[in-house]
């Protein structure tokens, strides 16, 4: 499992959170490495790691669980929340900002001094055991214009920041996931880091670590550097016809 080299303070605040049983809020851009973070982490610590994709189509019912019809019996079925929380899991939200009202009502109880599930189907409290971390991500920018987290929720979380890794980490990240020479991680770094400065294109969100994965395999795949940088980068962060243009002419620059 491969994650930033300097990541080690980032490390300690979780294992800190941990120790102190306090919920965890990852805060960054997409495709900067929260959600890698936590499968290393989960790993590190040798702690099953149960992952909610949030959605406003997921309903508190989806994560806690149901009664199912199964041959002719009536059965309780888990959900990935009730299940995390009786393993002793971490519980890992990704975007929960996406997450149904009704989601985030059933998680209060879960982020504070409480650390009680409330099945109401069957009258159930679920006592976290000590094992147990609940952990968010949240990408504001992407947020801005959307949903935002709420302080009754905000404020159950301490919160980790997370940016794009600097230019080496990023380019030796590259090119451990795509086995790309480091010449071309250097020019897709390169190339990350103008876009990211061009705060004129109005973009909303930027060149993540993951689209510069994306284009390396690409290259790897032989498709030549500036269809890769196209087809990857480009068309995933704008359909405006002027900004695709405007990429277009920095991508020519770089390749």
């Amino acid at each position: 499992m491969v994650y930033y080299k300097n990541i080690k303070n980032e490390e300690v605040v979780f294992r800190a959170a941990s120790s102190s049983l306090m919920p965890v809020l990852l805060k960054g851009p997409t495709g900067c490495g929260k959600t890698r973070f936590i499968q290393a982490m989960a790993e590190k610590l040798n702690r099953p790691l149960i992952t909610v994709a949030c959605n406003d189509e997921t309903s508190a019912v989806d994560l806690i669980g149901r009664y199912i019809v199964k041959g002719g019996d009536t059965i309780w079925q888990e959900g990935p929340v009730s299940q995390a929380v009786r393993q002793g899991a971490i519980l890992y939200l990704d975007e929960i900002a996406e997450a149904r009202e009704d989601v985030i009502t059933v998680l209060h109880p879960l982020g504070d001094h409480r650390r009680e599930l409330f099945i109401d189907r069957h009258a159930e409290i679920i006592q976290a055991p000590r094992e147990f971390m609940l952990v968010a991500s949240f990408n504001p920018g992407y947020q801005k214009s959307m949903k935002e987290l709420k302080p009754s929720i905000r404020q159950r979380f301490v919160t980790m920041l997370f940016d794009y890794p600097e230019s080496e980490i990023e380019q030796e990240i590259i090119c451990h996931e795509s086995s790309c020479d480091p010449a071309i991680a250097k020019k897709l770094v390169t190339l990350a880091n103008k876009i990211r400065k061009l705060e004129e294109l109005g973009l909303t969100e930027t060149v993540s670590t993951r689209l510069l994965v994306h284009a390396a395999k690409l290259i790897q795949g032989d498709l030549g550097p500036r269809q890769s940088c196209d087809v990857a980068i480009t068309q995933a962060i704008t359909d405006d016809q002027d900004t695709s243009q405007a990429l277009t002419d920095l991508i020519s620059m770089v390749f």
